[in-house]
């Protein structure tokens, strides 16, 4: 008789066996794994040899020094011990170089290396890949596509536009004021914002500030947008920072991989809904001929008759990313910008009552404002120009070098580094502004010498913002505005805290106390 070979003791040496060689080829995974690391590390700091830094673990870097919401505080101390650049290392194998030199930034900005694919790739799942993470000959044809979006005869009419919406946030902070208590004005900008983008890029009709039930895109619905995009702000920016959560698909099984997987589809709830209710209008008779016989389209407009050089359409998916990144990027750095400008001038009375009583001789009770008057008020866009410098409403962007680079002053990095232009920390080095941390709007004042990459809250180079003069038209027309109908004033039981985000954020909030003035023609009509 036959002994079979699948006795239990036989099976139990074969599993064994089997297990014994998968420990030890994971074992020689992990160890060739470690090796590459070591070498990749020994290679970064060889190429870093030339750039000092404090001292860093050899596995968590620097993420002690960074702990708890004080990167900008921290970089602010770097910029003073370390000149022009410092490495930073986020880990073991991972390290950018934060760089806040003016010639540095000119050196950069003068090149055209992609953004940092290891960063900005986290934004992809929310913004797609439009203007902000296109690079090379795509990114150029969709900048080009999308610049007579930007024309001077467009934005001219914007201005009235955006001062209908800052008017009814005003209006809704005049209902408030009777609480006594100091309002945090974030919130209520970034509605304001969102709501001015919405009228100017995007053609819609009446305000999503107020709750109507005529509107399809409601308060509660934009309300939520921007609940999304705040979230996603923080998501991102811890995302970058932990060495876990860089894999998709671990990432995805993760806490904060589910949140962000909601806050993307509120995301694109908001911005598919727009896209849809422009199709729709464009489908009735007679719109999409009125619509092509001007002679300059709007934001979207213009990406929905898009055909590009090849003479396809924008696809879908193209579309909504564009429509991601300009939603995002139109409305919330404008409200990062504009709360910060009211910030500073609550802080600082003599020049906000100097910069109302320049506005009040220009625009009497700002009943009405118009494209002409924005470049007749020197010393309000001198003190815009000098919140935006304190607080940058982007502290920094990054890019992956193509090839390698020399600086003026002889150092160089190799190609494949990661840099940061920390424009935080440009703002801030006391080397390129006396005192940086004194609000001084003479910096600014016509016929100040500095230099041409001192000053950089839109960016610069080719890679600039699409949109500054947008913005810095809203920016003036929600200061002049505000100015005329409160005055502002700081709350000193909280004190903003700013903190990095893809935006600049406070931790805290940002808090005023309002004071109604009064209307000269109320008082006119009691005289």
């Amino acid at each position: 008789m036959s002994v079979s070979v699948l006795s239990p003791s036989r099976l139990l040496g074969d599993v064994s066996g089997i297990l014994q060689a998968a420990s030890l080829l994971i074992l020689l995974l992990l160890l060739i794994k470690a090796v590459q690391l070591y070498l990749h590390r020994q290679w970064l700091l060889k190429a870093l040899q030339q750039f000092p830094c404090p001292p860093s673990h050899w596995l968590f870097g620097h993420i002690q020094e960074l702990q708890q919401d004080q990167e900008l505080q921290r970089i602010q101390k770097w910029v003073e011990t370390f000149p022009s650049a410092c490495p930073h290392w986020l880990w073991g194998g991972k390290v950018r170089v934060q760089l806040y030199d003016p010639d540095y930034m000119k050196v950069i900005l003068g090149r055209s290396d992609p953004k940092s694919h290891g960063s900005y790739r986290f934004l992809a799942p929310w913004i797609g890949y439009g203007l902000l993470l296109l690079n090379g000959q795509t990114w150029f044809q969709h900048r080009r596509m999308l610049t007579p979006a930007f024309h001077y005869d467009i934005l001219k009419p914007y201005v009235g536009l955006m001062a209908d919406s800052v008017r009814v946030m005003l209006d809704k902070w005049e209902e408030l004021l009777g609480q006594d208590s100091p309002l945090e004005v974030f919130q209520h900008v970034s509605l304001m914002t969102l709501d001015t983008i919405m009228k100017c890029a995007f053609s819609h009709q009446g305000s999503i500030q107020v709750d109507s039930p005529f509107f399809i895109l409601s308060l509660r619905n934009s309300q939520s947008y921007i609940q999304a995009i705040s979230d996603l702000n923080n998501l991102v920016f811890s995302r970058v920072r932990n060495a876990f959560h860089q894999n998709d698909t671990i990432y995805s099984l993760t806490s904060a991989g589910r949140w962000t997987h909601r806050a993307c589809q509120l995301a694109h709830q908001h911005t598919d809904q727009v896209i849809q209710l422009r199709k729709a209008q464009l489908q009735k008779e007679g719109e999409l001929e009125k619509i092509k016989r001007k002679r300059h389209l709007d934001f979207l407009d213009i990406l929905l008759l898009a055909k590009m050089e090849n003479g396809s359409i924008l696809s879908d998916k193209d579309l909504r990313a564009e429509v991601d990144t300009f939603m995002f990027e139109g409305h919330d750095t404008t409200a990062s910008g504009i709360s910060w400008i009211l910030y500073a001038l609550a802080t600082h009375p003599k020049h906000q009552e100097r910069c109302r009583e320049e506005i009040h001789s220009l625009l009497g009770d700002g009943a009405s404002i118009t494209w002409n008057h924005l470049d007749q008020m020197p010393y309000t866009t001198m003190c815009i120009k000098e919140a935006l410098r304190l607080y940058p409403p982007v502290p920094g962007i990054g890019r992956e070098l193509s090839t390698p680079v020399t600086f003026p002053d002889g150092r160089s990095l190799p190609k494949g580094i990661m840099v940061l232009l920390s424009i935080y920390g440009l703002h801030h080095n006391p080397k390129v502004w006396p005192n940086p941390e004194v609000f001084d709007p003479f910096r600014f004042a016509p016929g100040s010498a500095q230099h041409s990459h001192a000053f950089l809250p839109f960016s610069g180079g080719s890679r600039n913002c699409i949109g500054k003069q947008f913005a810095m038209n809203e920016l003036k027309v929600a200061t002049a505005l505000t100015l005329l109908r409160f005055e502002l004033l700081p709350d000193p039981t909280r004190i903003p805290i700013p903190i990095a985000r893809l935006v600049l954020k406070s931790k805290n909030g940002i808090h005023l106390r309002l004071r109604r003035l009064p209307n000269p023609c109320e008082d006119k009509d009691q005289l």
